[in-house]
């Protein structure tokens, strides 16, 4: 996902597809979902396994997401009415702002949420999951997969084009 800084000032140049509108409710928004999900799979496990650490970094998790979720919100909202430059993609390259290297801390937000993926799916956490849970688990990976996809497939095709 582009960040902010990233992003060329020719707005009739970019694509709806890679527009801070579409990659805020295509990618962030699912990352968030991705967060909360396993926030919420840390305070069962915390049960399960009799580890109270689990409920917090369960907190942690899932109150990170909501933040997250309206800072994704708040930039598709400031895409439709022409302001996306105002708001980075995700508290992380936020913070990233203040150092000059939101791409950094965006890419570092984009690792971090690859590992709760793949530690979701590895540990056996993933069937935790109760079956809304699970739909929307299901629903975030399509929406994501499928707009990184398109995203690339534009991206090559405009470069062929010159």
């Amino acid at each position: 996902m582009q960040s902010a800084a990233g992003e060329g000032s020719d707005q009739n140049k970019r694509s709806f597809f890679t527009s801070p509108f579409f990659l805020s409710l295509t990618v962030g928004v699912p990352f968030c979902i991705y967060k909360v999900l396993f926030g919420i799979q840390f305070v069962r496990a915390a049960e399960i396994h009799s580890q109270r650490v689990f409920v917090l970094a369960g907190c942690i998790l899932i109150s990170w997401a909501f933040v997250d979720m309206l800072i994704n919100l708040i930039r598709a909202g400031y895409d439709l009415i022409g302001k996306a430059d105002r708001i980075e993609c995700c508290s992380l390259a936020e913070i990233g702002r203040v150092f000059s290297a939101p791409d950094v801390f965006l890419a570092f937000d984009t690792l971090i949420t690859f590992i709760i993926i793949c530690s979701a799916l590895w540990s056996g956490w993933i069937t935790y999951l109760n079956p809304v849970e699970s739909k929307l688990w299901s629903f975030a990976t399509t929406v994501n997969l499928i707009s990184i996809s398109m995203v690339a497939l534009i991206s090559e095709i405009r470069r062929r084009r010159g």
